[in-house]
Order: C-alpha cells, then sequence, then structure tokens
C-alpha cells in the first residue's frame, strides 16, 4: 500500500498514534476526524512529504495528556502538532481543544499552506508568527473567544477570506490608542487583498466597523469583485 495517495481514517476511534502511517510516503490526502486523537500523536504526520491536505477536527490535540507514570510528576507537556510537512496546503485543527496554537503550525517552511480551519477551539489570540504564513488564503477561526488580531496579520498579503464568527470582538469606543485598540488591525484592511470578512456574532455594528482605520480601502477593493457567491459584504454579518 505504499502507493497509496488518500487515506480516510475518520469516525473511527483512534486513540493513541498512527503507527507506521509514515511509511505511506505517496500519501497526498489524509482525513483523521471524529477520532481520540491526543497531542503528540500525529507525529508520523512528519514523514508524508507529499502530503497536502489533512484534517483532524473533532479530536483531542490541546486537551493534556495524562502522566503514564507517578514517578515523573514534572514530565513535559507534549506538543498538539509535530513539525508539519512543507507540502501541506489545506489543514484543518477545528474542535480540538486548543487554547494556543503550537509553534510548528508557523514554521516558515509551510509555504505552501492556502486553507486553515481553526474554528470551534478554545482561543483568545493569535500570536505574532501567524507572519509566516505568506500564502494562506482562506482562515476560518468561527467560535473562539478572540478578543482582537495582531498587527501582523497584514504580512499574510495573499488573505482573501477571513471568519470570526461568534468570537469576543469588542467596541465601545472608535477613538482609538494604545488603551482602546482597533480589535482589527489597518494592516488587514490595506496590506492583504482580503475580500470576504465575515463577523457575525460579535460585539460591534456595521456603524462601528465602517470608522475602522483602513476599513474603506477594504470597501473599495471588494466593491470590484463582482461574485454571487459572496455574503453581503456591506456588512460582514453585522447590523
Amino acid at each position: 500500500m505504499k502507493k497509496l495517495r488518500t487515506l480516510d481514517l475518520s469516525k473511527n476511534n483512534l486513540a493513541r498514534g498512527l503507527g507506521k502511517l509514515g511509511t505511506l510516503v505517496e500519501l497526498k490526502s489524509l482525513n483523521l476526524d471524529s477520532n481520540q486523537l491526543p497531542a503528540g500523536s500525529l507525529a508520523p504526520v512528519t514523514s508524508l512529504t507529499k502530503l497536502q491536505n489533512l484534517s483532524v477536527s473533532r479530536n483531542r490535540l490541546g486537551k493534556p495528556v495524562a502522566q503514564q507514570s507517578p514517578s515523573r510528576p514534572n514530565r513535559p507537556q507534549l506538543e498538539a502538532l509535530p513539525e508539519l510537512p512543507p507540502s501541506l496546503k489545506q489543514l484543518n485543527l477545528s474542535s480540538n481543544f486548543l487554547s494556543h496554537l503550537p509553534k510548528s503550525l508557523f514554521s516558515p517552511r509551510l509555504v505552501k499552506l492556502e486553507k486553515l480551519d481553526l474554528s470551534s477551539n478554545h482561543l483568545a489570540v493569535l500570536p505574532p508568527e501567524v507572519k509566516h504564513l505568506v500564502n494562506l488564503q482562506e482562515l476560518y477561526l468561527d467560535s473562539n473567544a478572540i478578543i482582537s488580531l495582531p498587527d501582523e496579520f497584514g504580512a499574510m498579503r495573499k488573505l482573501k477570506v477571513l471568519s470570526l464568527k461568534e468570537n469576543q470582538l469588542r467596541v465601545t469606543s472608535t477613538l482609538f490608542s494604545d488603551k482602546n485598540p482597533q480589535p482589527l488591525p489597518k494592516s488587514l484592511f490595506t496590506d492583504t487583498v482580503l475580500i470576504d470578512l465575515n463577523l457575525h456574532g460579535n460585539q460591534m455594528t456595521n456603524t462601528l466597523l465602517n470608522q475602522f482605520e483602513g476599513f474603506q480601502d477594504f470597501l473599495d477593493r471588494r466593491q470590484k469583485v463582482k461574485s454571487k457567491t459572496m455574503t453581503n459584504l456591506d456588512v460582514c454579518g453585522l447590523e
């Protein structure tokens, strides 16, 4: 089976690891959704140097791993993700109890990653290292606890789609300052090619959003895009 290119192991009861899966070096698509995989269990994925699509939704990558031996109480926590193959184009990590993002996700080696789904986790912030995802085009962060995005989002110059539904973005005053920063940075609107932004379920209004610095650049850019499949971009899911 070493020539296998697509493998679907979803909806099983995988709870420890992936055995010798790393020997399937021709794999391009791997689906591990709806299992019980914990942190440290994806190590064999590092060897899949041709992998393009990896989906690990609805697992337990962010859950603390129970100590296996009382004699080692200070055993370091395992990282949720191993080093990922640079061939990866799409990655789904939704519903994994992630409260922070592993460093390997923002490796400069992931130059081909175009789509990333981190929805339905426990994320409050995203690190500045997002700047390394230079080819990312679609980012889904729905149903987290995000209160703001870092300025480094502007480094993702190819970003077209950003979904932040049901988060904790909030605006009480548009007199932005160091003590009251703009939750969506100017660079997101001016330095990327963003045309589809969904903010439904956050504590702000369309009127307030229109006062964000750089937002007019975003409006002007997407008015040039004609697509009947788009949502109502005039309000970005807000009233």
